[in-house]
């Protein structure tokens, strides 16, 4: 009977060490593999990024957090062509996929997937913690994302204003704004697009976080493993 507690002593004590080294494996681990991402926390400086550099070095710190800093992260983000500078297109920044979200799905396979049938959503378009972001019907309403791009990815013309001065003003300006959720006030294509459906009003300026807040963002922008 006593080797009989013995055993069962010792059983109950692997068990308990087991489940002690599991508790303590990082949660990180199961999101190495992340390689897209939606901010789940804005910078909080309205539109002014730092630039893509800036932007960048943002996606970049917030992976590294979560466990997947091994990668090289760029931001969903266009320029205009300003001061001698040309264009710069989201969709040559970011790599060619394919890319997943924290929980291991597909969002999209390559960069021509990622423009036409992709597989974005509100429940896969998670932060880097894997959680969902607040769309349209939710308190606050997070769905407005950074992207100064047109449908296909590109640039706009220089001229109208839509990348908040490429990522530097807080101010004045205005920036194209996808829907993380697919939803819009109506129910069409350019309503439901996820990088490209209006830009950012102008009532303090365009760019303030006010300003992104008031149609329903907070300045967040989608991040990609390049590599």
């Amino acid at each position: 009977m006593l080797a009989l507690a013995n055993v069962f002593s010792r059983v109950c004590f692997g068990l308990a060490a087991a489940f002690a080294v599991l508790a303590t494996q990082p949660a990180q681990a199961q999101s190495a593999d992340t390689s897209f991402f939606l901010t789940g926390t804005p910078i909080g400086n309205g539109g002014n990024l730092g630039g893509l550099a800036g932007a960048d070095n943002y996606c970049q710190t917030l992976a590294q957090a979560a466990g997947a800093g091994a990668k090289t992260w760029r931001a969903y983000l266009s320029t205009q062509a300003a001061d001698g500078k040309p264009a710069v297109n989201a969709r040559d920044r970011i790599g060619k996929g394919p890319w997943q979200n924290s929980k291991g799905v597909v969002v999209a396979k390559d960069v021509a997937e990622l423009h036409s049938a992709n597989n974005l959503t509100k429940q896969t378009a998670l932060s880097e913690k894997g959680d969902v972001i607040n769309g349209r019907g939710d308190t606050p309403n997070r769905h407005d994302v950074l992207t100064g791009s047109q449908a296909d990815g590109t640039a706009f013309a220089a001229g109208d204003d839509r990348t908040c001065k490429n990522w530097t003003s807080s101010t004045q300006g205005s920036a194209m704004v996808g829907h993380s959720d697919r939803i819009g006030l109506r129910d069409d294509d350019a309503s439901k697009s996820w990088n490209s459906p209006h830009p950012s009003p102008r009532p303090d300026g365009g760019c303030s976080q006010a300003d992104l807040k008031s149609t329903g963002g907070d300045a967040l922008f989608y991040c990609f493993a390049a590599n």
